[in-house]
């Protein structure tokens, strides 16, 4: 019997190819608005984070979401985040 094939995204801040369950999908959609992606199948811009609240603040820290997405992230998005990864914990 075949085996199901995990798929792999690369987390932008680590570079890490890692499952997609371990990891958040922020999206930017076409009128500029960043949400949060829970069911990975949003239209938009995507860009994956891994579920760690060091790799969080480090994103916030050197804006590589902010460059990723090619837009402002504004805090209440990092803060949504941080509430989903510790909820997970």
């Amino acid at each position: 019997m075949k085996q199901k094939k995990i798929p792999l995204r690369s987390c932008v801040v680590t570079k890490e190819k890692l499952p997609k369950q371990e990891l958040l999908r922020i999206v930017r959609n076409k009128e500029g608005e960043v949400k949060i992606d829970s069911t990975g199948k949003m239209n938009g811009r995507g860009a994956y984070i891994k579920k760690d609240v060091d790799v969080l603040s480090k994103a916030k820290k050197s804006k590589t979401l902010a460059r990723c997405l090619e837009v402002d992230i504004p805090d209440s998005i990092y803060e949504e985040i941080e509430k989903i990864i510790t909820q997970e914990r």
